[in-house]
């Protein structure tokens, strides 16, 4: 099967509902670019209007304002609607949409029936190719329904791939496997599209799955884009409150600014922990007496035991280790990490640590932290 050299290009989409309680608008306006191979995700909670943009891609939705491009070409517009079958595209529905009273083969060449350009020989042989691709080699003539879930997944991404389609639309397609295959699957799917170079739009409300798969993550809330970047950058140096909260960072803390340093490209934050603490603001911009908030993740922690007479003091201009005394108040056992509720002031941190060495409650500690795994958010 041959590498695609598929495009997404989405310009002020824009898509309203007429519902009992008024007007819905389910997409505000928003716009991003996929390039060439790239594995794009959407990731939001329900409702955000991810399921929608989707199906603004895919042809099954007519959209109220906006343009969509596919490899180049309008799709849709004010002026201009593409059907479905005419947009070069393949997509993997969340409930997979497998035909019950056709075979495994059979529901794998109906796209190309469809096409009506391909002779049998050829289906049969393009059949064969996206079976072995989804390592479903030898199951053509079994009935579609006797298939286990995982399989059923996997044949619905082989109708998906059989026509080569520029790009892959994929709505939520591990959500119905169990724990263990969807950590399975996720791996396949990675590798599969990978190898195939082909441009993918992956539609989740699972961070993990947005994490393992995707190049690029775009976050959305109530119709809009919230922030978009690299998995990475995502995770660990969220730049608003809604990121970091859903991306898991549980320390997320209103502070003042007390000092900024051009120099060292540090920020000395007042955030009621009884020192005040150092924080990389990278590119944020920030005034003195700026109200702001920074996030710190649990796993970007240390503890210590602190000892009598133990009471560092923090200085912006010596040090970008931060270390804040506080009581251990709730011990979680988790097997791989110790997860610690430790009260710091009035502020209740939340830590990760391995379990090597364990600090019952109403313990003494240091929590400690580098500068660089803090930082600053925009609210949102």
């Amino acid at each position: 099967m041959m590498k695609t050299t598929g495009t997404v290009s989405v310009s002020n989409l824009k898509k309203k509902y007429l519902t009992r309680e008024g007007t819905v608008e389910a997409v505000k306006g928003i716009s991003f670019e996929v390039g060439v191979g790239e594995f794009y995700t959407v990731l939001g909670p329900s409702g955000c209007g991810k399921t929608t943009t989707l199906r603004g891609l895919a042809g099954l939705e007519q959209i109220d304002d906006g343009e969509i491009r596919i490899s180049g070409e309008v799709v849709a517009s004010r002026q201009k609607y593409v059907p479905p079958y005419r947009r070069p595209i393949g997509m993997v529905f969340q409930s997979y949409a497998i035909w019950p009273h056709m075979t495994v083969a059979e529901n794998v060449a109906f796209p190309l029936r469809n096409e009506k350009k391909y002779s049998r020989r050829e289906i049969a042989t393009k059949v064969d190719e996206a079976l072995g691709l989804v390592q479903l080699q030898g199951l053509g003539g079994r009935p579609a329904p006797n298939l286990s879930g995982g399989q059923q997944q996997r044949l619905a991404l082989a109708r998906a791939l059989v026509s080569a389609p520029a790009v892959l639309l994929l709505d939520e397609p591990l959500s119905n496997l169990d724990a263990k295959l969807r950590e399975e699957m996720r791996l396949e799917l990675k590798n599969l599209v990978r190898r195939l170079g082909i441009t993918t739009f992956y539609v989740t409300h699972d961070q993990l799955e947005a994490l393992v798969l995707s190049d690029r993550i775009a976050l959305m809330r109530d119709g809009i884009i919230i922030e978009e970047g690299k998995q990475y950058d995502l995770y660990m140096y969220p730049r608003h409150t809604f990121t970091a909260g859903f991306f898991g960072v549980n320390n997320i803390l209103a502070a003042e600014v007390i000092r900024s340093d051009p120099t060292s490209g540090r920020v000395q934050l007042d955030a009621g922990l009884g020192k005040h603490i150092l924080v990389e603001k990278r590119d944020t911009h920030v005034e003195i007496g700026q109200k702001i908030h920074v996030a710190i993740r649990p796993e970007n922690l240390g503890i210590e035991r602190r000892k009598s007479g133990d009471s560092r003091s923090i200085q912006a201009d010596e040090t970008d280790l931060n270390r804040l005394e506080g009581i251990v108040k709730e011990v979680v056992f988790l097997g791989d990490s110790i997860d610690y509720r430790i009260a710091v002031k009035d502020v209740l941190i939340r830590l990760k640590a391995h379990p090597e060495h364990l600090f019952p409650e109403n313990s003494s500690v240091n929590i400690l932290f580098d500068s660089k795994h803090a930082c600053l958010l925009e609210q949102s």
